[in-house]
């Protein structure tokens, strides 16, 4: 009797296909998320071992090949006679696409307090960038901002104690395929509680790293044990009465300059409004 095959290696599973009505809500994922608030309370999350597939699979229907003129099709074939008509070979119509419809997502901020819809204040996404979910973004329920620490009993003590008011998400495939980004954005009563959220927040188990321009931020960096796998970066900082987490997942090593600039533009669009 032949030897049983072995069984193959797990294949990580593939992104979900960027359609608003299909797409299920995206969170930040818990890995080990610790989060003291004042030395008075902690919360620890259940950590989390997951890789994942940055490509997505393009789901819509393959686009039918434009028809080509062949030889047989522009000329009389050799049996036929020379007065014979060629048949017509169809010309391809190009339809426009449709632009993207415009945002009507709001928000002002002044003095570094937000007011508005809080996904307007989200990281535009670049050009040629897809979103996971509707494009605005999602707004975060308490049991959404529960979620991202492992739904602790006194996450609702700690949000209660610093203000927390509304949160934020969305996350994004870049134009290239190469990276995807998750942006969390969390409001609290004022400035300083949004910073007293930031300085309890760390990541167990992963790589401290700098954020540049930023000396309140924090960074961290876990690299994948082969090129081949999916490392990932975090960020955590706030701006005004808003913080901030901007989470990024690449192929192999991360470059931590990719996540310094998602900061800086995050932290720019923060404070401007745009």
């Amino acid at each position: 009797m032949p030897a049983p095959a072995p069984a193959p290696a797990p294949v990580p599973l593939p992104a979900p296909a960027p359609d608003p009505a299909q797409a299920p809500r995206r969170l930040p994922r818990a890995v080990g998320v610790a989060l003291a608030t004042a030395g008075l309370l902690a919360v620890t999350a259940a950590s989390a071992a997951v890789t994942v597939a940055v490509g997505k699979p393009d789901t819509r229907p393959a686009a039918a090949p434009a028809p080509r003129a062949t030889a047989a099709a522009a000329s009389p074939s050799a049996g036929a006679s020379a007065s014979a008509t060629p048949s017509a070979v169809p010309v391809p119509t190009v339809v426009p696409s449709e632009p993207a419809p415009a945002s009507t997502v709001k928000g002002t901020v002044s003095d570094g307090k937000h007011e508005g819809d809080l996904r307007y204040f989200l990281l535009p996404i670049p050009a040629g960038g897809e979103s996971y979910g509707p494009a605005d973004g999602m707004t975060m329920t308490r049991d959404d901002v529960s979620e991202i620490f492992g739904k602790p009993d006194d996450i609702d003590t700690i949000l209660n104690r610093l203000g927390y008011r509304d949160g934020a998400t969305r996350t994004y495939r870049t134009a290239d395929g190469k990276a995807e980004v998750t942006v969390t954005l969390l409001h609290f009563s004022s400035a300083d509680m949004a910073s007293r959220f930031v300085q309890g927040y760390t990541i167990k188990s992963q790589e401290p790293i700098d954020i540049d321009g930023d000396p309140n931020a924090h960074g961290f960096r876990r690299k994948p044990k082969h090129e081949a796998y999916t490392g990932s970066m975090t960020g955590i900082s706030s701006q005004g009465d808003v913080q901030y987490t901007v989470d990024v997942d690449v192929k192999g090593t991360p470059d931590k300059a990719l996540l310094n600039d998602l900061m800086k533009r995050q932290r720019e669009w923060l404070a401007s409004g745009g």
